[in-house]
């Protein structure tokens, strides 16, 4: 619904702050007032000092719109409901058939490219909660893989200029070398408050170059996306070949180090490895090995790991559990120490004999608080998942270490009787807090228990 005029000034504070806050000028807000107007013009300031839309300013004398589609409108996002989000579109234009995807939130404040590059966004579109997006601008270095997984970004307000000696481009010109395509200016408050009610939903995210948008084919193309469940997208962002990591994680000012005197050899399986956690292994002493996600027990134990990892990924784990579990399966039986984050733990309960669930909205965001049982203590943590462990289905040899405090599903487990534990977060940190870390050195400590 249009806001009036004098709604909006008020809302900046009156005439004064409004042309203080806009940079218009007083001249200018009093004819705001007198046309009943405010000209598409200061759009952009106004959006940006007040939060509110393109659709909340359409009021009085504002250009109407041409088509159906709303005046200053570049993109589109529409979701199987037949929901229509309009906002101005930046990286790439859309050619032929639109991204489709789940449309998911993340409430990270910080670390949007790192969100960005996670392989565990593979098939969905992110939705940033927080509105200045792009202030620190885009880097080699702040990436967890070389290509974007999702398939689109919604952001608030338009893409902020960088204000960050590490930036080497700005955001939109990064996410047009990606081949991203993104939408500013929507109401991510109430798209957001969609997802949280509704559940993720399905939707289509378009930039079209000449401006012309068909609704109607939109919202079938987002209908008849079969969604996450069920897909297998690990194999999608895994790497293609074995190779080596000795990277290990940044620090001012060297920037990142090199790990020359391992002490213990990690085979990790990449179903969508993000690389910090690849540098918080090394880190810990650890020479790591990368192997696909299809590789097999006998893959993995020809290596002579002193330890095992499972690493994060997108996608349905039950569909990925496929050829994941047998091999999981044939790890344990060694007695090798095995440790896995985000998807690694969703396979390695369901190779214990758990189950999986999809959760509603599922947990993304940098300030997820989760509690250790065996401590009582509670981490902030960094999550991306949209997936679940059935805590009631775990083995009697298994227990539950760690819940979330939001919604009370599981966060960890661990086997009673072997040198094995998982995590349903993040705790690289890569981007949130740190607060996890010592996972990696309990991981080592079960390595040393060996020797």
């Amino acid at each position: 619904m249009a806001h009036a005029i004098d709604s909006i000034i008020d809302r900046l504070g009156g005439p004064d702050s409004a042309a203080r806050l806009t940079g218009v000028g007083t001249e200018a807000v009093r004819k705001w007032r007198q046309a009943g107007a405010i000209p598409s013009r200061h759009w952009p300031a106004v959006i940006a000092a007040t939060g509110l839309t393109m659709a909340d300013l359409m009021t009085g004398e504002t250009p109407e719109a041409v088509d159906g589609v709303p005046a200053g409108a570049t993109a589109v996002l529409v979701l199987a409901d037949g929901s229509v989000f309009w906002g101005r579109g930046f990286g790439v234009h859309t050619a032929g058939t639109a991204p489709v995807g789940e449309v998911c939130f993340s409430t990270g404040m910080t670390g949007y490219q790192e969100t960005l590059t996670d392989p565990s966004f593979a098939g969905q579109i992110i939705t940033f909660t927080f509105p200045h997006i792009g202030n620190v601008g885009a880097n080699v270095q702040d990436i967890e893989a070389t290509n974007i997984a999702a398939r689109g970004l919604v952001v608030k307000q338009d893409i902020t200029e960088p204000s960050s000696w590490r930036a080497m481009q700005t955001l939109d010109a990064w996410v047009r070398s990606q081949g991203i395509t993104g939408i500013a200016g929507v109401d991510t408050r109430a798209l957001t408050v969609r997802i949280r009610d509704g559940g993720a939903p399905t939707g289509v995210l378009a930039f079209p170059a000449d401006g012309r948008f068909d609704l109607d084919a939109l919202k079938a193309q987002a209908s008849a996306w079969p969604g996450l469940e069920g897909m297998d997208l690990a194999k999608e962002v895994t790497c293609r070949q074995t190779y080596d990591w000795d990277e290990t994680t940044w620090a001012w000012p060297e920037g990142f180090g090199r790990q020359t005197e391992p002490r213990f050899h990690v085979v990790a399986v990449d179903y969508g490895a993000k690389r910090n956690i690849l540098r918080c292994l090394a880190t810990a002493g650890c020479r790591v090995t990368v192997v696909p996600a299809t590789a097999t027990a006998d893959d993995i134990l020809r290596h002579k790991p002193d330890g095992v990892f499972l690493s994060n990924g997108p996608g349905d784990p039950a569909a990925t559990g496929e050829y994941a579990v047998p091999t999981i399966r044939g790890v344990l039986e060694t007695g090798v120490p095995l440790f896995g984050i985000c998807l690694g733990h969703q396979l390695l309960g369901l190779a214990l004999g758990a189950k999986t669930y999809k959760l509603d909205r599922g947990h993304r965001g940098a300030n997820q608080p989760v509690k250790d049982l065996e401590t009582g203590k509670v981490e902030i943590t960094s999550q991306n998942h949209g997936f679940a462990v059935d805590a009631d289905t775990l083995p009697a040899g298994a227990k539950v270490t760690h819940v979330s405090l939001f919604d009370g599903s599981n966060e960890g487990i661990a086997v009673i009787d072997r040198p094995v534990f998982s995590v349903q977060y993040h705790p690289e940190a890569s981007p949130g807090p740190s607060d996890s870390h010592y996972l990696f050195k309990r991981f080592v400590g079960l390595m040393e228990q060996r020797t």
